[in-house]
């Protein structure tokens, strides 16, 4: 790992009082959640339909017992806990340095970990709503359920995750730009950045410290002002002070 580019971050960090972390996948792998684009991930994994198809709201509508079976086998991870990145964004929050955390997971780990302003770009899997009454269960329900979860008023329940096929919310791009706008530092960790509209948000970020960290090099990584490739939690841990 480049010593002078952890240097150069934790000097940004340290000087950073609008600091702004842009999530992906490669965060929540060291805590047991497998990404999907990676080697060992679950787009290299053989099922009957492609995890892009089952993901997708059309195939939610038409095969809605098969989209469930891969749902609470690969998307539910509720026994997994927030790893070091998450407690030290979290920790950063308390400080009073960090604006958002902006994320493309859907797990929940940012909160569970402290943090208070997660945007939450896909959604959550704790949260999950009836389409025919509205009424909330959460994702301990959906784990528990046998084929369709369906309503005590008979409706089928869906996930409040964005599936293929699915618009992002209004609220949440204008959040997620907003916060992007004014951050005095951003720091971008643990995606490929090649899904889209996720990865055009960082046009929004005016400024010049862009730092990426990834596993991996990306196509991203000639326009980011600080590029170190390592695991995100072991980076954020050595330049964030961890109460």
């Amino acid at each position: 790992m480049d010593i002078q580019a952890l240097e150069t971050l934790k000097k940004w960090v340290d000087e950073g009082e609008k600091i702004v972390f842009f999530g992906g996948a490669g965060v929540s792998t060291e805590s047991g959640i497998p990404d999907f684009r990676s080697v060992d991930g679950l787009y290299s994994q053989r099922w009957k339909y492609p995890p892009e198809t089952v993901l997708s709201h059309g195939f939610f509508t038409r095969h809605t017992d098969e989209f469930y079976e891969f749902y609470r086998e690969k998307m539910l991870a509720l026994d997994a806990r927030p790893n070091r990145a998450h407690l030290a964004l979290a920790a950063l929050e308390r400080a009073g340095k960090l604006s958002a955390v902006i994320t493309q997971n859907i797990d929940g780990l940012h909160q569970a970990a402290g943090s208070k302003r997660v945007i939450e770009l896909h959604g959550s899997v704790h949260r999950n709503r009836c389409q025919k009454c509205g009424r909330r269960y959460d994702a301990r329900f959906i784990a528990d359920s046998v084929g369709i979860p369906t309503c005590e008023c008979g409706g089928v329940i869906k996930p409040e995750v964005v599936l293929y096929d699915e618009q992002l919310d209004d609220e949440v791009i204008n959040e997620t730009a907003r916060a992007l706008r004014y951050a005095d530092l951003v720091i971008v960790a643990g995606t490929s950045l090649t899904v889209y509209p996720a990865a055009a948000f960082l046009e929004f970020y005016p400024g010049d410290r862009l730092a990426l960290i990834n596993r991996d090099p990306t196509p991203f990584d000639s326009k980011a002002d600080l590029v170190i490739h390592g695991l995100v939690g072991e980076v954020l841990e050595r330049v964030v002070d961890v109460e």
